[in-house]
């Protein structure tokens, strides 16, 4: 499959085509995460329920344990 960048806006973005969206089985409003992977690539991934529980819990934790997190950095 193949896809340009495009100038959307002030950003820029990729329309998926049809066969991309079969593949990850999502549909117009879901979630999308993109990760590292290696060789200068990116992993595209459909979001899930469980996925956004433990995003929500780790936000929450990095919230409580700022300060402490931040020392840790040092």
């Amino acid at each position: 499959m193949k896809t340009k960048v495009r100038k959307i806006g002030n950003s820029y973005g990729i329309v998926l085509p049809k066969e991309a969206l079969h593949v990850l089985k999502v549909k117009e409003g879901d979630e999308l995460y993109l990760t590292d992977a290696p060789g200068c690539s990116l992993r595209v991934t459909p979001g899930d329920e469980q996925r956004a529980k433990m995003m929500e819990l780790a936000d929450k934790a990095m919230r409580k344990y700022r300060n402490a997190l931040q020392e840790l950095a040092k």
